[in-house]
């Protein structure tokens, strides 16, 4: 019987992503063959919850393949993992990182290696730079600059999953985005835990923003360059400054706002208040007029009360947010958060989260209809369907060339998207 190359699984963020091709490359090198390997996520119970039952009808679909765990919920809960019969071996954060670590699990690999592999995370220092090609498309890659948080939001469990912040130098990045370019890639995507606290940890603290200038005037050649999530009470003047006069920087924020009410801000342990975020977007879209926001807002926390919901749901036009990423709170042991006594009822917190659905969608159409007989510059990501600068999808009804970026005027609105 021929051996199959290893599979991969993976659940939760665009990092977990980024880094499971970066272990396919590792896993494929070490000549790990008949293994399925699945990277969890841990950002609430719910999440957990579902790597589990992912794991078991993994096992049921691949009977004689080695299994291994790991990503966030392993870091957290390796016990967990370790106790399940369909799982042969769980692995860290920083463990599934390692060349070496692949190697070890290898069929030529002589001698033992333990079923649980799981170091402290907040003893890591460093976070290498894994080079890959892009995933998902062909028309876009990323580049992870940083891991890890600093910062203890009461809700979240995901600094135990990935340590303390951590960055990727400068000049690692650009030579990196520059080998990109060089193999076709119109846009780049840098990505991260916490992108804002970059730099914080290298020599002389440089901030996120000098990143992104630097990787302008040293990458000429780049067309796009995009940021994920962010966190805009970190953000600094020479981002601001790229974010006004830079046209290759794309006009698209995702912000990590959580909530909309001063007293639950507090209480989540954020660090800006309800009239931060609205002036920094407001002074986004004053240098940058096109500018579109997406935002990560949780309904139901503990002690919420429907005044302090009806301020996120009037943030989300205070704001002027467009792509919404909605979360109904889920108490997530190990946390904080799980030991206030006044929880959300669970139907009350599905009935917010579905008013601010509602909201955001409101959003969406009124960014599509404002799109109508403008001209954009659309990365293709298949033959059929691109990106604009402000991360809008866009219908072609003749085929494009994937990659390519397409100039066209947008004709009609079909659903939640544009056509060209």
């Amino acid at each position: 019987m021929t051996a199959a190359p290893p599979k991969f699984t993976t659940l939760g963020c665009r990092l977990n992503s980024y880094e499971s091709e970066a272990m396919k490359d590792m896993a494929q090198s070490a000549g790990l063959e008949n293994a399925v390997i699945v990277n969890t996520c841990a950002v609430t119970a719910e999440a957990v919850r579902k790597s589990r039952q992912e794991i078991r009808r993994l096992r049921r679909d691949n009977p004689d393949a080695q299994i291994i765990v790991t990503g966030c919920a392993a870091q957290v809960e390796p016990e967990t993992f370790a106790a399940m019969g369909e799982v042969d071996k769980v692995i860290g954060n920083t463990e599934k990182m390692n060349p070496v670590t692949w190697q070890g699990m290898a069929a030529d690999f002589i001698g033992e290696t333990e079923k649980v592999q799981v170091d402290d995370i907040m003893s890591v220092t460093e976070t290498a730079g894994h080079l890959i090609d892009g995933f998902g498309t062909r028309s876009r890659a990323y580049v992870q600059v940083q891991n890890g948080c600093d910062h203890r939001c009461t809700f979240c469990i995901i600094p135990y999953g990935r340590g303390n912040s951590r960055s990727v130098p400068a000049g690692v990045v650009v030579d990196q985005i520059k080998r990109l370019v060089d193999k076709g890639f119109n846009e780049v995507v840098l990505t991260g835990v916490d992108l804002t606290s970059w730099g914080a940890d290298q020599p002389m603290q440089p901030k996120l923003g000098d990143l992104v200038m630097r990787i302008l005037k040293l990458v000429p050649d780049l067309p796009r360059l995009r940021i994920s999530s962010i966190d805009s009470i970190e953000v600094d003047e020479n981002l601001m400054l790229a974010i006004a006069t830079e046209p290759r920087l794309m006009p698209h924020l995702h912000l990590s706002l959580q909530h909309g009410d001063d007293l639950i801000l507090k209480r989540m342990a954020r660090r800006h208040l309800r009239d931060d975020a609205i002036r920094f977007c407001e002074e986004a879209k004053k240098l940058r007029p096109e500018m579109t926001f997406g935002a990560d807002i949780i309904a139901g926390f503990p002690t919420e009360t429907d005044a302090h919901f009806e301020n996120s749901l009037k943030l989300v036009q205070d704001c002027d947010l467009t792509w919404l990423h909605v979360f109904p709170y889920s108490k997530r042991e190990g946390t904080p958060a799980a030991k206030i006594p006044s929880q959300v009822n669970g139907n009350v917190i599905k009935a917010r989260a579905a008013q601010l659905r509602e909201a955001g969608a409101v959003q969406v159409e009124k960014h599509l209809a404002a799109q109508l007989g403008k001209t954009h510059h659309i990365l293709m990501e298949n033959p059929s369907m691109g990106r604009t600068e402000q991360f809008t999808e866009v219908t072609f009804d003749s085929p494009q060339e994937e990659g390519a970026i397409v100039t066209a005027s947008i004709l009609d609105v079909r659903g939640q998207q544009l056509v060209a």
